[in-house]
């Protein structure tokens, strides 16, 4: 079976964030990532981490004004300098917490011509391959669903891989969270294999709900066993909302085990 990782900005919550690192190891998990990271401080993380002995494996950068609707920076034309200040943070924090992976996420679709927002994600992403290389950090996107992210620009798999080689870094490839292409795209298995070369992370979570990957319409056991056959050998994310306690909901977890 593949080697899952929590998410700590989705499961949890019982608990406060920093306190996430240490209730994940507790209930099993050797791995963690999360969305933003950023309410505590880098070095305060690095030292639960270390003292964990449990990787960080992913994170966000800062998105720009959450609640002012931003979902991110990557693509945004006119924002460049924005972009090159969220990824200078996550990429401190990446380098704080050894963290491998770095989702940049695109934004919403704005007044530009679509044209010039691709070309702003591909300018980015170029400027910041080298910078995040240096560290050891491969920097990943993904496309998410128009359900939970109306507007978003970035939605399809065929348009993340037509950026990813347009980039043309080694760094910098695809975050495959199968819940998000479930909703969008569907044909899973098929996503897996025709996307295993540039699929740097995997997340996953139940559809409808976004909850534990144990019932509804994916097969999971099914598709961890692709997951195994096609050589994957990172980390899948639980990128899920527990039902209810996290704990209590991770029955899923042992009987894949």
């Amino acid at each position: 079976m593949p080697r899952f990782a929590s998410n700590l900005s989705l499961m949890f919550q019982e608990h406060a964030f920093a306190d996430r690192l240490a209730a994940a190891a507790q209930a099993g998990f050797r791995a963690v990532e999360c969305q933003f990271p950023y309410e505590v401080p880098a070095a305060e993380l690095a030292r639960r981490r270390a003292a964990l002995d449990i990787p960080f494996v992913a994170l966000n950068l800062p998105p720009g004004d959450w609640d002012a609707g931003d979902r991110g920076l990557a693509a945004q034309p006119g924002r460049e300098a924005e972009f090159e200040a969220a990824f200078d943070r996550a990429l401190a924090y990446a380098t704080a917490l050894d963290c491998p992976k770095m989702h940049a996420m695109t934004g919403n679709i704005c007044a530009n011509d679509p044209a010039e927002m691709r070309a702003t994600l591909v300018a980015n992403l170029r400027a910041a391959a080298p910078r995040a290389a240096a560290e050891g950090v491969t920097i990943v996107v993904e496309p998410l669903n128009t359900r939970d992210n109306p507007g978003y620009y970035l939605t399809s798999w065929r348009l993340a891989r037509e950026i990813i080689e347009e980039v043309a870094a080694d760094n910098v490839g695809l975050m495959l969270d199968l819940y998000h292409c479930q909703i969008m795209e569907g044909d899973l298995a098929a996503h897996l294999d025709d996307y295993a070369d540039i699929t740097r992370h995997i997340q996953v979570a139940g559809v409808p709900g976004r909850h534990e990957p144990d019932v509804g319409e994916i097969n999971y056991p099914y598709l961890f066993g692709r997951i195994d056959a096609s050589g994957y050998d990172g980390w899948v994310g639980c990128e899920y909302k527990p039902r209810g306690d996290t704990v209590a909901g991770l029955g899923w977890l042992d009987a894949v085990s």
